[in-house]
């Protein structure tokens, strides 16, 4: 039997998630490559890689001036 804590979760379960806007999860997709997979025109995340992706930096800001925040 699969956990629910295994799921795929929608743009919106993942921005709750992460504590961030939808707008934001899809502009992390289309520059900052975050881990997703779109099925058909929807896009699902498993939450084990979007967390593996946050630790390595991937949704770190970035200033103007190069430096992370």
């Amino acid at each position: 039997m699969v956990e629910m804590e295994d799921r795929w979760l929608s743009v919106a379960e993942m921005s709750k998630y992460l504590g961030v806007s939808n707008d934001t999860v899809y502009r992390w997709i289309s520059e900052r490559n975050m881990p997703g997979h779109k099925i058909g025109r929807l896009w699902k995340f498993k939450k084990d890689e979007v967390d593996e992706w946050m630790r390595s930096g991937g949704g770190t800001e970035k200033r103007k001036d190069g430096a992370k925040e």
